[in-house]
């Protein structure tokens, strides 16, 4: 077993517990669109129903995580819970594998949970966060456009997620002060060409544009009417996603699960 100190003192558990994370496919470079999957696994927290269905055709990076007090250093938490914690996530990555997902797994004892995120984000290159919620089954998703900004990933993610499926994507732009119907339906048009491109059916795709006063409020009434919901992240740290930005406001409304795609880290 090795573990790998982390700079804020945190260790990795991928080599610790036999998480299904350590066989040699699942760490191997993949294709499939990287989804950081954060669970209080010390707090009661469950898989949601049909999480793993609907991130079959990702790759998961599972976080499991435990918030400690201050007084209270991350090495000490980990010998005292750390056992109990890689089980739960064994066990939840086991029906991740079972949907078809490629799965990894970290388990991080923190003082600090959204800098945690971030920073597994970073680390595993995700290309979205999942706001866990549970879903009966996923036949259509909301695909919320903001701007040329971020479209590409947001549409690698739809597609590398639902491009073999049945599932229907609505595109919805909310105009801009100065856009006309003309330009906004011009632009979602691209969009939807793009995501035909890449393997979504054309016939699965439907574009809704219009005016709207409060762009988040008209994506959260809109999304009621939908299984999940896709939205870019609106500033460059996640912590923006869980401290209120649109994506937050959003997911405190939609009972459904939100995928949270992250911008493009700079290069170093």
């Amino acid at each position: 077993m090795t573990e790998t100190p982390t700079d804020d003192g945190e260790r990795a558990a991928n080599d610790d517990h036999g998480a299904p994370g350590d066989r040699p496919d699942a760490a191997a470079p993949t294709d499939r669109p990287s989804v950081l999957v954060p669970l209080e696994v010390l707090k009661g927290a469950s898989l949601p129903n049909g999480t793993p269905e609907l991130l079959a055709n990702a790759h998961v990076v599972l976080l499991g995580y435990h918030v400690i007090p201050e007084q209270t250093a991350a090495e000490q938490a980990r010998e005292q819970f750390g056992e109990t914690g890689m089980a739960k996530l064994d066990e939840f990555a086991d029906a991740f594998a079972a949907a078809g997902a490629d799965v990894e797994t970290r388990l991080v004892f923190t003082h600090d949970e959204a800098t945690t995120i971030d920073r597994l984000i970073y680390e595993h290159d995700c290309l979205a966060v999942l706001v866990p919620n549970g879903v009966a089954q996923v036949e259509s998703v909301l695909f919320p456009l903001r701007g040329t900004v971020g479209v590409e990933r947001n549409s690698r993610l739809v597609a590398g997620l639902f491009a073999d499926t049945d599932v229907d994507v609505t595109l919805y732009h909310a105009l801009g002060a100065d856009e006309s119907p003309e330009d906004g339906a011009s632009f979602a048009a691209d969009v939807a060409a793009a995501l035909a491109e890449r393997g979504i059916a054309e016939d699965r795709i439907d574009t809704v544009v219009e005016d709207a006063t409060v762009p988040v409020d008209a994506i959260a009434d809109r999304a009621a009417s939908y299984d999940v919901v896709v939205m870019g992240e609106t500033d460059p740290s996640v912590t923006t996603f869980v401290f209120g930005m649109p994506s937050a406001q959003v997911a405190e409304r939609f009972l459904g699960p939100v995928l949270v795609v992250q911008r493009a880290r700079p290069e170093e």
